[in-house]
């Protein structure tokens, strides 16, 4: 794989992503819900040492649970998330916070247990390509 390099809304926070890619999910977790603010979160899986934090610093939250997740402390943009227990040696990034968001498509759905009911007929939904008059 190419390196890939994406960063947050502000500029602040960029990042540089190598090597393959592991997966690229979907989550429907509600921990992603809570800290996207949105009803899924993609994630691009990648091995740690494969993440490398070119300018800036993020800051990070550390869950309950010991998840990690570092974000733009200036925009607040979430970018990475980490997972020792569940996912050692495994970083996954935010994967529209790349510079090419298109560059890999998801290929799973995961945590649907905790998919919000609604998202299940999401794609029935009427579509407006530019907000609807």
């Amino acid at each position: 794989m190419m390196a890939m390099t994406g960063g947050c809304r502000c500029g602040a926070v960029r990042y540089e992503v190598s090597g393959d890619v592991l997966h690229h999910a979907l989550c429907h977790c509600r921990d992603c819900q809570m800290a996207s603010g949105a009803p899924m979160v993609a994630w691009l899986a990648v091995k740690a040492e494969g993440l490398r934090v070119t300018q800036g610093e993020a800051a990070s939250y550390v869950s309950p649970a010991g998840s990690l997740r570092r974000f733009c402390g200036n925009c607040g943009t979430p970018m990475f998330f980490e997972n020792a227990q569940f996912l050692p040696g495994i970083v996954d990034v935010q994967s529209v916070t790349l510079d090419d968001p298109d560059a890999q498509a998801p290929q799973v759905h995961i945590q649907v247990a905790e998919r919000r009911s609604w998202m299940a007929d999401a794609a029935s939904l009427p579509e407006f390509e530019r907000f609807p008059d």
